[in-house]
């Protein structure tokens, strides 16, 4: 088995690289799962969902709470709807979430790839295969808000977005107080053309949302010097830690 596994990692490493997904588990998901259920989470708002693997991480992990997942692309979101499918508490819907409404070009890499983004990718990128672009929807979160999210509902955001953290933050609006946590991708050096550092999004979630930052974890590193160029931080509103013996707010479905 050890052997097996040994012989996996160059392959993986090797498709990641082609910005091909292979699975991108890490060693603090069942943590963050603990920490969900801590802050008696009842909604996760997996944004940039691509296949879903986020989604089924967390029920492997023992999450029961309600997913609603948003991916814009048709090949990626079919494969995440078939994953949801036999779940009634999961929902997909099939936009980009950003700060406006409309239609935006989405930079594709890899085979539909988890590192496309609606910012172009910059050199520095070690994922810098570019195999087309695609029209998609784009919504604000505030606009959607009241659609699937019932009131007093503990709302949890994982954003996986490629750069675009900031625009999704920022349609976040009058809501902004509802968002218990958010778990994102920081960079560390510019990666997307517009995208925002690791210090500007810590001090927008601190700002904006009133969040602390709670942990950090290694994220994507360069292949040459093994220098890391992004890092996934999770950050918690302090005061959203639940009083003993709440009692769960009922379920609302996404259409």
């Amino acid at each position: 088995m050890n052997r097996l596994r040994a012989l996996r990692r160059p392959v993986h490493a090797a498709m990641r690289w082609l910005g091909i997904d292979v699975g991108r588990h890490h060693p603090g998901d069942r943590e963050l799962v603990r920490l969900l259920a801590r802050y008696e989470i009842d909604l996760v708002l997996d944004v940039g969902a691509h296949r879903g693997d986020f989604g089924a991480m967390l029920r492997e992990a023992g999450y029961r709470g309600r997913v609603v997942s948003f991916e814009p692309l048709r090949e990626p979101r079919a494969e995440l709807r078939h994953r949801a499918a036999s779940d009634n508490t999961w929902s997909v819907l099939p936009y980009a979430l950003g700060d406006r409404t409309g239609q935006a070009t989405l930079n594709i890499y890899g085979d539909f790839g988890p590192a496309s983004s609606l910012l172009p990718m910059l050199p520095r990128h070690p994922r810098t295969v570019h195999t087309g672009k695609a029209i998609v929807e784009t919504r604000r979160l505030d606009e959607l808000w009241e659609q699937f999210v019932a009131p007093g509902e503990r709302v949890f955001l994982h954003l996986d977005v490629q750069g675009y953290e900031a625009q999704v933050l920022g349609g976040v609006g009058r809501f902004a107080d509802e968002i218990c946590g958010v778990r994102m991708g920081a960079p560390l050096v510019p990666l997307f053309a517009g995208g925002k550092l690791f210090d500007d999004l810590l001090a927008l979630a601190r700002d904006q949302l009133g969040l602390t930052l709670m942990s950090l974890a290694p994220g994507l590193t360069a292949p040459g010097d093994g220098r890391m160029l992004r890092c996934d931080v999770i950050l918690l509103r302090e005061s959203a830690l639940a009083p003993p013996g709440r009692v769960p707010v009922p379920a609302a479905r996404a259409e």
